[in-house]
Parts: C-alpha cells; sequence; structure tokens
C-alpha cells in the first residue's frame, strides 16, 4: 500500500490512523471539512481536499488518482434525538457517497470503521461477530446508521465492486480525545462529577485501533469484520482511573440508571427551549448501563490487535488533555 484516502481524518482515531498509515510510509489523502481540521492535516504532511461526505466533486477530487486503500472513519455519534436526520445523512448517505465514489475510481480496497453498537445492547453474552446487528432495530439512533452503513459496504463487497473490510471498536480512549471519554476528565478535575454510571465497558487503546486498520487493509481476505474491545471495566473504574490520573478525589456513589434517565429527559426538555446539545440523553444513558462484553479474539488472533491497561490510557489521555490546555487547573 503505497497511497490512502481517509475520510474523519482530522478527529479522533483519524489522526492516530494517519500517523500510523504515515509510519509505514503510505502517502496521506483526506477529506476535511473545517479550516481547523485541514490545518491540523496540513502540517502533518496530509493532503488535503476540502469539502464534506456529501460532496462529490470534492470526493472525485480526492480519488483522482486512485488511492490504495480507501478508509472511511467519519462518523456523527451525537446521541441527540434532535440531530438524527444530521447524523443519518453523515453516517448513512455519507458512507453511501464515500463508498460509490471509491468504486468509481477503481479503488481496490475500502476499510470501514462501523462500531460495537451495531450488535444492540446485548448483555446475556459476550458479543462475537457471529450475532445478529440487532442495532438495527434498538432504541439508539447512532447503532441504527451504523449497521446500515456496515449493510451497504459489505454488500458492495459481496456483490464483487470492490474488496471491503469492517473494523468494529468498543469504547475508544488515549491521547488526542477531545470530545469523547475526555468530558469525564473534565469534569473530574473541576470537581463536577457527580458520581458514576452503574455500566460496564469495553475500552480500547486508540493507537491500538488505528494499527488494526493499517493491518486490516493489509489482509488478503475480503468482506471480514472484526471487533476490536479492550479492557472490560465498570464505568466506576474508568472514572478512579481518570481521577488518579489527575490527582483529584473520585466520587464514590453509583447513579442510578432511573435517576439519569430522569437528569437526561430534564436535560432535552431545556435543550429543546436552548437549541444547546444537552449534556445527558436518554441513549447516552442507556449506553453508560449497559454491561458490554466483547470477545476480540479474532482481531488479536488475526491482526496482532493488543489492549492497554486502564490506568495507561487514563495516564497518557489526561498527559495529552494537560499537554493540550483543555484540562482545568
Amino acid at each position: 500500500m503505497q497511497s490512502a484516502f481517509v475520510t474523519g481524518a482530522g478527529g479522533f482515531l483519524g489522526m492516530h490512523l494517519v500517523a500510523a498509515l504515515q509510519a509505514g510510509g503510505v502517502s496521506v489523502r483526506a477529506l476535511a471539512h473545517s479550516p481547523d481540521s485541514a490545518a491540523r492535516l496540513r502540517v502533518r504532511g496530509v493532503t488535503v481536499v476540502e469539502g464534506d461526505l456529501g460532496d462529490t466533486a470534492a470526493l472525485a477530487r480526492a480519488l483522482t488518482p486512485a488511492a490504495d486503500a480507501v478508509f472511511h472513519v467519519a462518523a456523527d455519534t451525537t446521541p441527540w434525538r434532535r440531530l438524527r436526520a444530521r447524523q443519518y445523512a453523515v453516517n448513512v448517505d455519507g458512507t453511501a457517497a464515500v463508498l460509490a465514489a471509491a468504486i468509481a475510481a477503481g479503488v481496490p480496497r475500502f476499510v470501514h470503521t462501523s462500531s460495537v453498537a451495531v450488535y444492540g445492547l446485548v448483555e446475556d453474552r459476550p458479543i462475537d461477530e457471529s450475532l445478529p446487528r440487532l442495532g438495527i432495530d434498538g432504541p439508539i439512533h447512532y447503532a441504527h446508521t451504523k449497521a446500515l452503513a456496515e449493510a451497504q459496504v459489505l454488500a458492495a463487497d459481496q456483490a464483487g465492486r470492490i474488496g471491503a473490510v469492517v473494523l468494529q471498536p468498543s469504547h475508544i480512549l488515549g491521547p488526542g480525545d477531545r470530545h469523547n471519554w475526555s468530558r469525564l476528565a473534565r469534569l473530574l478535575a473541576m470537581h463536577r462529577l457527580p458520581g458514576s454510571p452503574p455500566g460496564i465497558g469495553c475500552f480500547a487503546d486508540v493507537r491500538a485501533v488505528a494499527r488494526a486498520h493499517v493491518r486490516a487493509a493489509l489482509d488478503p481476505r475480503r468482506g471480514e469484520c472484526w471487533l476490536l474491545g479492550g479492557v472490560e471495566a465498570p464505568f466506576a473504574e474508568l472514572v478512579q482511573a481518570l481521577a488518579a490520573a489527575i490527582g483529584v478525589p473520585a466520587p464514590r456513589r453509583r447513579v442510578p440508571h432511573a435517576l439519569l434517565t430522569l437528569n437526561a429527559l430534564i436535560d432535552e426538555a431545556r435543550a429543546a427551549l436552548t437549541g444547546r446539545e444537552p449534556a445527558l440523553t436518554r441513549e447516552g444513558v442507556a449506553l453508560a448501563c449497559h454491561r458490554m462484553r466483547v470477545d476480540d479474539r479474532k482481531a488479536r488472533r488475526e491482526l496482532g490487535y493488543t489492549h492497554t491497561p486502564l490506568a495507561t490510557l487514563a495516564d497518557d489521555s489526561v498527559a495529552w488533555l494537560r499537554g493540550a490546555g483543555l484540562l482545568p487547573a
């Protein structure tokens, strides 16, 4: 692989994927929808085409000449119901647009970043690749859109239109996180986190996830799916690890599902009046109370995927946030 085109390259996972590709000598082109993302990517030596996923002309320019592989990482992860139309446009229509552009350009390899969410809120057994994608009919709109997008990609592969593979990460942590789990760290630093949700998560190292994407692109098989899990731990343990890295006491309280749901209803009602995205939503609560277990032995065996201890992930995340000036003193 000598050249690659990456969507979502300016984001958390995207930046690490760009670094992993460049470390292997791959020339990277990227689609950037904001000036800030474009600037960050150009500094890293990435050839940038400005536009969004719905810009077919920009996608065609980005894939002329055709790249050896397309990595479709871009996604809308919002849990706010008011933004469902936007999320569908990005996750479903956007995937269709990138896939069509890659096929038209004759790209031989399409690597799609899906999510463990496509399997739905499974709690009676560990999630593995053999399970049905129940998220397509579940209560989480993000899961619904990601399941639809993944189905498009695999259908194109099965029809022989392009060689595609799918990666399904769980909760991603690590340096470079500006918007996801880093919010917990900022709340802890400000002593504004009242307690921990009752769920269990699988916490993946963003650097390992990026490396798995590169190895999946080089794997000769097509139509494969790989779950990328991580350290299985209650959310309370994540809170404790982040608090220790920051140097503040961790809240001992476990906030029950019912109380979180009530707070989410209040936040959503307030957001309907202000137009500002709520801090807490019912879909977010459902995910935070989910007791997730992931069996990713396939990725560990076939892609050399690895797990990182939770304390190391917390330390690295907090160190990056401090260095970037994103953590309150």
